[in-house]
């Protein structure tokens, strides 16, 4: 998924960008394998504390919409 600058709620030279599209790209492919039960996002926000980025939730809820969006399709 190619996630647009106002998805990310950072800019885009930020560092955080890449760790984010990085810990995006998983979880997606997580959840089109069938890896994923819990509430994506949920499940964003921990994987994007773990990877040391922290976002506000509705940033979290954004990009979390546009994964479930991406893999539906």
């Amino acid at each position: 998924m190619s996630l647009h600058n106002a998805h990310l709620h950072v800019a885009p030279d930020d560092d955080r960008a890449e760790t984010i599209e990085q810990v995006v790209a998983e979880l997606e492919d997580d959840i089109r394998h069938g890896r994923v039960s819990d509430d994506v996002s949920h499940l964003l926000g921990q994987r994007l504390e773990s990877a040391g980025v922290s976002l506000p939730p509705n940033a979290v809820d954004d990009i979390a919409e546009a994964i479930e969006t991406d893999v539906s399709l």
